[in-house]
């Protein structure tokens, strides 16, 4: 069980109690207690935590109107934020940025999707490779440099990083944003501190962040305050936050160590990196829906896709728009995220995967049809045209059927929503 599947159900417990007591409040406590302590929070976080939730609730009365379990709730809501650190908003502007890391936090990756998070606001970015350890280092971060199309610098075969990092500075110094990634080691010792201060010397960071994979746990807490205490931080990155159960260790151990976390890694395209948003990360961890996040999610596929406005019509549900977004959706993200985004993270994982298989399914019987019916599907309703269609896909008539089927419920659903201010506005990106 992950930390926010704990924490959701720590809280539908605490939905059902038929009376809000001391004695509730204590029982829901140990709940959160557990969850947090298997998802890696220090043990002195975690009590320091649940205390400020037992005072606040047992010592303050809801405001009029408000719901005792929705009062506990925003109470977790808050201290929670407190728990994990800030929200971060990136300085926009010329500067130089020092990446640190031990091996396999991801630092290299972090590096060109740093730059290009950058790029894409405007901001000209290259990198410079200094990691003069790891032998595949050098090809790494020039192939990524190319796929996010920022500028690259790196000396194959030197040994002096500082060096690298000068000669770096004036061959990128037409870039408003120059992001250097350093070596990194199984454990920071001697040679790497050595290693980073020449660098840091010869590089003048504005910033020098530690970047930390989130499956780590509590142990990234530790990390900060060494490379900290070696070059003075001023904040942290943390990868592989898709899915991972530990995540909230390695924030909560990081804020706790005085370390800002500045951005996360949300999955493995050049494109997966955001400002930390204190907020953003609690909510979806509650089950909060997060339709402007899913809007952004959207929009982001669609400027990556091929999909055009006039595909859909927003007062229209067929085979076009039905077609559409599942090519959008395909592009947004596993299903879980995006269930996750609209309130119900905790779909079944058994029916995650079966409509994973649907989608790559019915996006094969849709392309097999023809223009006219894929804009009216009482066409569909018609044996010889389903015997096409499911020979075309190299599909079954049965599944043409289930396809129609689900389109119709589909529909339905569509008709509820597309007059929701905010779901309207969720469909109207898919095209």
């Amino acid at each position: 069980m992950d930390l926010g599947e704990g924490l959701r159900q720590a809280l539908a417990k605490l939905s059902r109690a038929t009376i809000i007591d001391a004695k509730t409040i204590k029982e829901f406590n140990k709940e959160l207690q557990k969850t947090l302590l298997s998802s890696d929070v220090e043990v002195s976080l975690v009590f320091k935590l649940t205390k400020a939730i037992e005072d606040k609730a047992l010592k303050s009365r809801p405001p009029a109107g408000l719901d005792p379990r929705e009062y506990i709730t925003n109470i977790v809501y808050d201290e929670l934020v407190s728990l994990m650190g800030p929200t971060y908003a990136p300085k926009m502007g010329r500067q130089k940025i020092l990446l640190a890391g031990l091996y396999g936090s991801g630092k290299t990756t972090t590096a060109a999707k740093l730059a290009k998070y950058y790029q894409d606001r405007g901001f000209s970015a290259g990198v410079i490779c200094c990691d003069v350890v790891r032998p595949a280092a050098y090809e790494q971060l020039e192939t990524l440099a190319r796929q996010a199309n920022i500028g690259f610098f790196g000396i194959k075969g030197e040994a002096d990083a500082a060096k690298i990092a000068e000669k770096g500075i004036q061959e990128l110094k037409d870039k408003k944003v120059i992001i250097c990634d350093t070596s990194g080691r199984n454990a920071l010792d001697s040679q790497l501190i050595n290693e980073l201060k020449a660098v840091n010397k010869a590089f003048n960071p504005d910033d020098k962040i530690l970047v930390i994979s989130a499956d780590i746990g509590q142990v990234a807490g530790r990390q900060a305050r060494e490379f900290d205490s070696a070059i003075k931080l001023t904040g942290v990155v943390i990868t592989k936050m898709d899915g991972s159960g530990k995540g909230g260790g390695a924030l909560s151990a990081t804020n706790a160590a005085k370390s800002k976390v500045l951005f996360i890694g949300v999955g493995e395209k050049l494109k997966d990196l955001e400002p930390y948003d204190s907020d953003r990360f609690i909510e979806e961890l509650l089950g909060i829906p997060n339709i402007s996040k899913l809007v952004e999610h959207v929009q982001n596929a669609i400027a990556e896709s091929d999909i055009k406005q006039e595909e859909v019509d927003i007062d229209k549900f067929n085979f076009e728009s039905f077609y559409a977004q599942l090519k959008t959706l395909n592009k947004v993200g596993p299903l879980k995220n995006v269930f996750g985004m609209m309130g119900a993270p905790d779909v079944p994982k058994d029916m995650l995967e079966k409509s994973e298989g649907k989608l790559q399914k019915y996006k094969v019987i849709i392309a097999s049809m023809t223009p006219q019916e894929r804009s009216n599907e009482r066409l569909i309703h018609d044996a010889k045209r389903i015997k096409r269609i499911a020979m075309g896909s190299g599909t079954t008539e049965k599944d043409v059927h289930e396809l129609l089927s689900d389109f119709n419920k589909m529909k339905k659903s569509f008709n509820l929503l597309k007059n929701d201010r905010n779901m309207k506005r969720f469909f109207s990106k898919f095209g």
